[in-house]
Order: structure tokens, then C-alpha cells, then sequence
């Protein structure tokens, strides 16, 4: 990993070489070394030349970052929106959705997202540096072995039940969550295709189109889960069904403005036998980059299973879900923004321009945390109201508030931490990541938390606060690793890593 070598002190911003301009495809419009010039002009004082940097990079981050931020909070709405209305049915029905949703849903979400950031850094770095041809055919093999993966997935599924009990989940919520995660099952399917598409879509900066599919997808399902769930009653199956088909519309509304738009002439030539080949090294990077992700998506989801364990489980499920659905509402504005660094940097180390991937970093970092900390303040100022937008009763707004604090101290970790994920997305550390993932969450913030929630007594605070050391402690490595990277040696890892992908092949089918 070169971000691990000793040769990586080198400041921020070394000396470039200096590149042609890169065109952009899917628009037309030019991304040029303008920025890379700009950083290296030393005839500019130093504020005025980063003043010029800043007013550039915000032209790329702004068209890449907005867009993506509604998808996936139009993405996460989906999911939370069946949570609100199963929360409206009762109590259980909010726990039992949310050990379904939170809890095993996660798994699948998490592996499938992980194994699919394989093809965004693949794919990011072959856009920049040209070549279009492959984007296509790193798509279909993500496509291949995440389809694959679905299969073992359906057997956690369909054995949830068994699952939940035995990691010691009370059996009537356990019973009922089961029923909520049967009508999941297709949705594991629709994840196997749909990051497979996002990051083929997101490399190439097409990120609108997805935005406008996810809105009518929202519609379509706020509207049908309301009819299955009320009119219908058909109670939480009904609501997990929707969810799953909710999904499906995604998927096949992003495919056919693939096979429909001009704008993929280049990177999408068709089904193609390359998609079969070369699978089990692209099954290795997969697996780094799962486990990177998952480790991650995983980490606060295991909050919500272990919350399940304390004596009042149904009043500590209901103040954590609200809690960490806010929380996971204002994650996916810094999901996009990581999003927008996977793709920001590597295109530019895909066109050799170290110097703009350094300053990217600094611009997309910097902005996703000041919005983090707007949002942080308002969960403070609005902490006895915003669980009423979940379900009733004072007991669980008094939960809420308390909890509060850690809830805002979560909204500023994130806002910096996904953004620097994406930028080991982009640069293809994900393996390192992943160690540094397995010792801060795994063997430091979990044990530290059911430390302090049942040895202490703390309960879900001292559950949570556990969890947020190791959450910091991450963040504070990924910073120090990422401010000292050699981006100069980073372009040359680029390089290398698409020769060695570079395996062209003939289209099956036009």
C-alpha cells in the first residue's frame, strides 16, 4: 500500500507533469488540466492561486456531489419510508422492521455495496485515463459475482429468524422481523445490479439521470406501500415486498437510459464475454473493497443488534432506530460526497494530475464537514421533536434527547469519514482500509462499548459512545494517512493497476 511506505512525505501538493485535456463523454464538456496548471503556477501568490483552485474544483464537485447526494438519500428515503409506516402500525412493528431493515437487510447492503466499489475504482481511473472501452466490461463482471454472491445471502434470509434469536433478540420481535425480511429477498438481487450500474454511471459523472429515476421511484413506492400496508393490510410482508420492488424500478430505469443514451457510445458496446473472464482476480479486489465497506456499513448497524440485548429492549430499539435513521439521513449527503472523491480523484490520477487529486481531497472534505456541522447543531436545537416523526409517546422523545449528543457527534464523524473512504475507493486502498477498519471497530470500538453499556451500566449511551471512540480513532488514521499521501506515485499505481486489467474483449451482443 503506498500510502504506508516510507517514501510517502512528500507535501500535499508535489510538482505535476503536465497533462492534455481530458474530455468528458457523457456532456461533451471539457475537464481540463486547468486546475493542475493553476496549482503549479508559481507566478500566483499562494491565496489567490488556491482562491482560483477553490472556484475550479467547485465546478466539478458541485455538478458530481449534488446529484449524488439526492440519490442516495432518495435511496435511503425508500427504505426509511417503509420503517416510518411500519413504525405507525405499533411499537413492535418499528423494532421489528428495524432489526429487519438495520440489522440483517444490512448485510446484504453492506457486502454488495463493498464487493461493488471494486468497479468504481476501476472504472474512475480507466475513464481518465481514456480508456472507455473497459467501463463496460468491469460493470458486467460486478454484475456477475454479485448475482452470485446473492445466492448464500437468501439462506441468511430465510433463516433470520433462527439467526436473531440466537444472537439473543427476543423472540416475538424476532418472529416478526422475520416475516419483514421474507419479502427482502428480491431486493438482495436488485443490489447485485444496481451499484454494479451506480459506480458504472458515477465514473463517467452521470449521476442526474439517477437522481430523476429515484424521484419517480419514491413516488411510486411512498404510494403503493400506503395502499398494500393500510388498504390492503397485508402488514409488514407487504411493506418489505414494496420495498424490494421499489428497488427493481431502479435498477431497470437506470439500465434502459443506458441502453438508451447516446452518452455511453464509448463505454457501453454491449453484452460482452469479457464479463466471464479474469473473474477471480476481479473477485479478489471485489473481496478487499467488500470488506473495506462492509466493515464500515456494518460497525453501527451492530449497535442496533446489540441495543436488542438490554433489559427494556423495545424502548432502547425505538430511541436508537430514530436516532440512527436521522443519523443515517445525513450519512448519505456524505455518502454522496464520497461518491464525488471516488470519482474526483480517480479520474484525475487516471490522467495524471496528482496535484488536482490532492486538492479534490482538501475541497470535497472540507465541505462535506462544515455541512455535517449545520447538521449537528440542528439535531441539538430540535432533539425533543424529531422523534415524533417516527412514532408517538413521550418515553421514547425523552430517549431520543438524551441520546442526542451522541447523535451529533456521529452527523461530524461522518462528514468527514465516508468522504475519505471515497478517496480510498478512488485510489484503490481499500485493503488497507480494511485493517485499519478490523482495529478500530472491531477490536477497540465494539468491546469498549459493551464494556460501558452492560459492565458500567450506561446502557445504549454507554453502548454508543464506545463505539464513537473507535469510530474517531479511524477517522484520525484515514486523515494522517491521506494528508501524507505521494500523490506523484499514486498516478504511477494508477497506471499500472489499469495495465493490469487492460484485457479487451469482443462484444456478444450489440
Amino acid at each position: 500500500m503506498t500510502s504506508t511506505k516510507k517514501e510517502q512525505n512528500e507535501p500535499l501538493l508535489s510538482a505535476p507533469p503536465q497533462e492534455p485535456l481530458l474530455k468528458v463523454v457523457d456532456s461533451g464538456e471539457e475537464v481540463s488540466s486547468t486546475l493542475e496548471e493553476t496549482l503549479s503556477n508559481g507566478d500566483i501568490a499562494t491565496v489567490q492561486r488556491w482562491w482560483l483552485a477553490t472556484v475550479l474544483e467547485m465546478k466539478y464537485l458541485v455538478p458530481l456531489a449534488g446529484p449524488a447526494i439526492v440519490v442516495y438519500l432518495l435511496n435511503n428515503v425508500i427504505s426509511m419510508s417503509t420503517q416510518i409506516l411500519c413504525g405507525h402500525l405499533g411499537n413492535r412493528e418499528l423494532a421489528a422492521s428495524s432489526l429487519g431493515n438495520n440489522g440483517i437487510q444490512v448485510l446484504a447492503y453492506g457486502l454488495m455495496l463493498g464487493m461493488g466499489s471494486a468497479v468504481e475504482t476501476l472504472c474512475g481511473q480507466a475513464y481518465g485515463a481514456h480508456k472507455y472501452e473497459m467501463l463496460g466490461i468491469y460493470m458486467q463482471r460486478s454484475m456477475v459475482l454479485l448475482t452470485a454472491t446473492g445466492i448464500p445471502l437468501t439462506l441468511v434470509y430465510i433463516f433470520s429468524k433462527d439467526i436473531l434469536i440466537l444472537l439473543g433478540e427476543p423472540q416475538e420481535i424476532a418472529s416478526m422481523a422475520s416475516i419483514f425480511i421474507y419479502g427482502l429477498i428480491p431486493q438482495i438481487f436488485a443490489y447485485a445490479l444496481n451499484f454494479p450500474i451506480q459506480k458504472f454511471l458515477q465514473a463517467q459523472s452521470v449521476i442526474l439521470p439517477s437522481a430523476y429515476i429515484s424521484i419517480a421511484a419514491i413516488v411510486i413506492h411512498v404510494g403503493l406501500s400506503w395502499l398494500v400496508m393500510y388498504k390492503f393490510d397485508w402488514g409488514l410482508l407487504g411493506a418489505s415486498l414494496i420495498l424490494s420492488l421499489s428497488w427493481w424500478l431502479i435498477v431497470v430505469g437506470q439500465f434502459v437510459y443506458i441502453l438508451w443514451s447516446s452518452r455511453f457510445k464509448e463505454t457501453w458496446n454491449g453484452l460482452s464475454m469479457g464479463a466471464f473472464s479474469g473473474l477471480w482476480g476481479f473477485f479478489r479486489l471485489s473481496a478487499a473493497s467488500a470488506i473495506m465497506l462492509c466493515l464500515e456499513t456494518w460497525y453501527f448497524q451492530i449497535l442496533v443488534l446489540i441495543a436488542g440485548l438490554f433489559e427494556n429492549a423495545e424502548l432502547a430499539l425505538d430511541s436508537l432506530t430514530v436516532s440512527m435513521t436521522i443519523s443515517g439521513w445525513v450519512f448519505m449527503i456524505s455518502v454522496g460526497f464520497n461518491a464525488a472523491a471516488s470519482v474526483r480523484v480517480s479520474n484525475e490520477l487516471g490522467a495524471r494530475h496528482p496535484k488536482s487529486a490532492a486538492f479534490s481531497v482538501i475541497a470535497v472534505t472540507t465541505t462535506s464537514f462544515i455541512i455535517a456541522l449545520i447538521c449537528a447543531i440542528l439535531v441539538l436545537v430540535f432533539r425533543y421533536q424529531i422523534s415524533y416523526i417516527f412514532t408517538g409517546g413521550d418515553h421514547v422523545s425523552q430517549a431520543v434527547a438524551e441520546l442526542s449528543p451522541y447523535l451529533a457527534l456521529s452527523i461530524l464523524l461522518n462528514g468527514v469519514q465516508p468522504v475519505l473512504s471515497g478517496v480510498a475507493v478512488g485510489c484503490g486502498w481499500q485493503a488497507f482500509v480494511a485493517y485499519v477498519n478490523i482495529a478500530c471497530y472491531y477490536v477497540i470500538g465494539i468491546p469498549f462499548g459493551v464494556l460501558l453499556g452492560f459492565y458500567f451500566n450506561l446502557g445504549v449511551k454507554g453502548l454508543w459512545g464506545g463505539m464513537l471512540g473507535g469510530t474517531l480513532l479511524q477517522t484520525l488514521i484515514l486523515l494522517w494517512v491521506t494528508f501524507r499521501t505521494n500523490w506523484d506515485k499514486e498516478v504511477e499505481n494508477a497506471s499500472e493497476r489499469l495495465r493490469t486489467w487492460d484485457d479487451k474483449k469482443e462484444p456478444l451482443l450489440n
